[in-house]
């Protein structure tokens, strides 16, 4: 079914992965590609590299174990599909960094309550596939179809053997990961189940591609920080939790984090969705001491300011006021949009919707929330979520700490 070759990759200064590639006899381990070859599996719409796909674990471990033989690092980067700026630059660090990679693109059934968007999430197989040849090196010739990225695109079943298509995957017999301590927090408050589901099918996804190293965004930073945890937990070793990496969150310029639920807002709906990102800004610029002159928030930090003074006329901020700095922001968008009755290209966002759900200031290593006093050079974490219309946005924003 398989036939393999090694290609020599050569890097060119600078650049975010192998320029050029050819064919060569040699086994170097920081040279050398192995690549799976199967044309009935390979995908391609003309206009790129094939790009294998795997669809069975059977296909999955022969592949990995000639990765393993030949000593070639693995890096892994787990997706629902529905690419974007952010996924292609969690591909693009693996690339650069690893002879291999593995993109995941499979829907998790079980991290989707019953009344949440699983049928409707959108499945853009074609246009993902697009995406990810557009960041490859061309082949060095067109009979080759070797890539040194692959797609496991498995199937529910293939997931979930005890399980199958059943699409209510909570409510059957099977095994389940839960982080408990971690899980039921900020996202989880939110969305009960949610991380029982993304831990069981991690698990899983490390378990049948033993990565060497798995790149997740800043965006799901809960879902990432957890995720460490999980490994380091159950002593995986494929990835450790020191090889779990974390790359900054991808936004549109005017500050929104990018996400594939981004597509089910109308453009009245994206204007209003950066709010979130001004809203944390506006929190750590507080914290920091910095200035709000360019912020737009002025008002809302100038309030907070004047009520947290000490008897000595010094900031005392606590978790509190951040929080509070942060909701206000939201609290006067809402007035300013229902205070708009016929929207002009200044005033946008006329007739949308938006709703908070929660604004969180919570310590990176524990999850606990930060109420107090927060003093300085503390390490932790400003997140939040908000509905524009009927979608569900989130971000976060690092205050003295960067992810790695």
């Amino acid at each position: 079914m398989f036939s393999h070759s090694l290609v020599r990759a050569t890097t060119r200064p600078g650049s975010a992965g192998p320029s050029t590639l050819s064919i060569s006899a040699s086994t170097s381990r920081k040279a050398a590609f192995a690549f799976i070859r199967h044309a009935s599996n390979s995908a391609s719409n003309g206009k790129g590299p094939h790009i294998p796909i795997i669809r069975t674990l059977g296909q999955l471990r022969r592949w990995r174990k000639e990765a393993r033989d030949k000593g070639l690092e693995v890096g892994v980067v787990p997706t629902m599909g529905a690419l974007h700026e952010g996924h292609l630059n969690l591909v693009r660090a693996s690339l650069s960094r690893h002879p291999l990679t593995v993109m995941t693109l499979f829907v998790n059934p079980m991290q989707f309550a019953p009344h949440e968007d699983l049928s409707s999430y959108p499945r853009t197989f074609e246009r993902d596939l697009s995406l990810l040849q557009s960041i490859l090196p061309p082949p060095a010739s067109p009979r080759q179809l070797h890539s040194p990225l692959v797609i496991f695109a498995p199937t529910p079943d293939v997931m979930y053997p005890l399980k199958g298509e059943l699409q209510d995957l909570r409510s059957h017999k099977g095994v389940e990961v839960d982080v408990r301590g971690w899980a039921e927090v900020m996202e989880g408050a939110s969305r009960p189940q949610f991380f029982k589901g993304v831990a069981t099918v991690c698990t899983k996804l490390f378990n049948a591609v033993e990565p060497d190293h798995a790149y997740f965004g800043q965006k799901d930073i809960q879902q990432a920080l957890l995720l460490r945890i999980l490994v380091k937990d159950l002593l995986l070793s494929h990835p450790t939790s020191s090889n779990l990496h974390i790359l900054p969150t991808t936004r549109s310029v005017e500050g929104l984090a990018l996400s594939s639920r981004n597509a089910y807002l109308s453009k009245a709906e994206l204007s209003v969705g950066p709010i979130l990102h001004k809203a944390l800004a506006s929190a750590k610029q507080l914290y920091e001491g910095q200035s709000q002159s360019e912020s737009g928030t002025e008002s809302a930090v100038s309030k907070v300011t004047d009520e947290v003074k000490d008897e000595d006329g010094a900031e005392e901020l606590t978790g509190e006021d951040l929080v509070a700095n942060a909701t206000r922001v939201i609290l006067e968008e809402q007035e300013r949009i229902l205070g708009i009755t016929t929207p002009t290209p200044e005033q946008q966002g006329g007739g949308v919707e938006l709703t908070l759900d929660y604004i969180e200031i919570f310590d990176k290593d524990t999850f606990e929330p930060i109420r107090g006093p927060i003093g300085r050079n503390r390490e932790f974490v400003l997140a939040g979520a908000i509905w524009v219309g009927k979608t569900r946005l989130i971000d976060n924003l690092l205050v003295g700490w960067e992810t790695s």
